[in-house]
């Protein structure tokens, strides 16, 4: 479980294709000590487990599942990436709960500036709409991030200088691909609800409930 509160970057030093997996070598570009063997780390966002580790880098092996949902397999040696430990119990949640389990492939569409700021417009696939809500939380390349505003296809954030100077983000251009995880919470209520929520055939929710059922009784 990570928080998506980036420690800061890391630099691919290499990549050893083995069929459709890969394994990564990564140098962290901060102090990052004590690497464990096991261990997990966020990598843009995708939980890896650490296979061999020295002073300051370490190797993971990406399976093609990983691959196939992420952005992983587009890294190049000298990329850089975001990267976060897993969290420990007792400290601080500044973030968002994240699990590192990347949902999908969300695409740059824009970059405008906003007074130091910026806010960047990004696409993602039509189906994780439900997750996303202004003002919830999203994980964007392992970043915890606040949602400004939101459609049925978008969502548009704004970064502070401080997050451009410590993440990837700063690299960011329309075309980018950045891995997406929506909120952990929400896919679990809305997991639940879904039997409810169903629709019968003329339309109406099959139970009867509804949203604004659930708002007229105060959730």
């Amino acid at each position: 479980m990570f928080t998506g509160l980036v420690m800061g970057r890391g630099r691919v030093e290499s990549l050893e294709p083995r069929g459709g997996e890969t394994r990564l070598r990564i140098r962290a570009l901060f102090d990052l000590p004590a690497i464990v063997l096991g261990e997990s780390i966020a990598v843009n966002g995708a939980c890896l487990t650490v296979e061999s580790a020295g002073p300051g880098w370490f190797t993971a092996y990406a399976s093609g599942e990983t691959l196939s949902r992420t952005s992983l397999g587009a890294l190049r040696a000298g990329s850089q990436v975001n990267l976060e430990r897993a969290l420990a119990l007792g400290e601080r949640l500044g973030g968002h709960l994240v699990s590192g389990h990347v949902d999908c492939l969300a695409v740059v569409a824009r970059v405008e500036p906003a007074g130091e700021s910026r806010v960047y417009t990004l696409n993602f696939p039509a189906e994780q709409a439900p997750y996303v809500v202004a003002k919830g939380s999203v994980a964007l390349d392992g970043v915890s991030l606040t949602v400004n505003a939101c459609g049925p296809d978008f969502l548009a954030v704004n970064i502070i200088p401080a997050t451009q100077k410590e993440t990837t983000i700063s690299g960011w251009t329309p075309g980018t691909k950045v891995n997406m995880e929506t909120d952990l919470i929400g896919k679990y209520v809305r997991n639940m609800l879904g039997p409810w929520l169903e629709q019968a055939a003329d339309g109406k929710p099959a139970s009867g409930l509804s949203l604004d059922f659930l708002r007229e009784n105060g959730f």
